[in-house]
């Protein structure tokens, strides 16, 4: 039998699970501050998107280091209730605002953003998809920032490929990427790999105790061991064959 993948786990379930931890996916706030690094300056004017925010660890490091407003978008209301919470707490709340939506459906202006962000979400629609779609909400000369998985080398061992296929059918190799961002309209601009700390003390770690806390509140619920058994195989594939793979962070400018 096949294991499921992730996007087959019931969402609300995902919601749960990971809206009560940091971080959603790999990343670090200096990872963040590099990619911001390449791109042009703000003004108080200026009109930032974060798509598929989470509870916006990122948004918040945005929102620190940039001027103009942010608004954050996610499919789960519960990650946007603690990202406006958050918000208010940092006294952001003037400058930030999230709100609950699908990135395939956005609710914006064309030509609207003079830049789109989006850290470990613009696989659930598609890279080359999500370039072509978001590419209409900015401005001429706006710049997008997404990481995406994507392969290190041009072979790997099947148990690897199979786990990356089955999960992102469209994962390709920098290069191929970086020629998609180009077909797509984009000058690119940077484009760099998240190092290991990024997957392995920020996101797998802080999950561990999130983990057995999950098992214990479910006890005897399959859905939920089959969740947690995938996330922790997740891990187990990482430390294996990082080698081979990784969140990488493309920078682009429209044309």
């Amino acid at each position: 039998m096949e294991e499921p993948a992730i996007h087959q786990f019931d969402f609300a379930l995902i919601n749960e699970y990971f809206t009560e931890l940091q971080r959603q996916g790999p990343g670090s706030p200096e990872a963040t501050m590099k990619a911001l690094s390449f791109i042009g300056n703000f003004s108080s004017e200026s009109k930032i998107a974060d798509l598929g925010c989470g509870t916006g660890g990122q948004t918040m490091i945005l929102a620190q280091n940039t001027k103009g407003t942010i608004t954050a978008l996610d499919l789960f209301p519960g990650s946007i209730e603690k990202l406006n919470a958050t918000a208010g707490k940092l006294g952001l709340q003037n400058r930030v605002k999230g709100i609950a939506g699908s990135m395939d459906n956005l609710p914006f202006q064309n030509n609207e953003f003079d830049l789109i962000w989006s850290e470990g979400a613009i696989a659930n629609i598609g890279f080359e998809k999500g370039l072509n779609y978001w590419k209409g909400f900015l401005k001429k000369g706006g710049y997008i920032a997404v990481t995406y998985e994507s392969w290190f080398t041009d072979d790997r061992p099947a148990e690897i490929e199979k786990w990356w296929v089955d999960a992102v059918p469209e994962i390709g190799t920098i290069g191929h990427n970086i020629s998609i961002m180009q077909k797509t309209g984009y000058v690119p601009v940077a484009a760099f790999t998240l190092p290991e700390n990024c997957w392995i003390d920020n996101y797998f770690i802080p999950q561990q105790p999130r983990q057995e806390e999950f098992l214990k509140k479910y006890s005897g619920n399959k859905t939920v061991e089959n969740f947690i058994a995938f996330l922790r195989q997740e891990s187990e594939l990482y430390s294996k064959y990082k080698q081979y793979y990784g969140y990488v962070f493309y920078i682009g400018k429209k044309m």
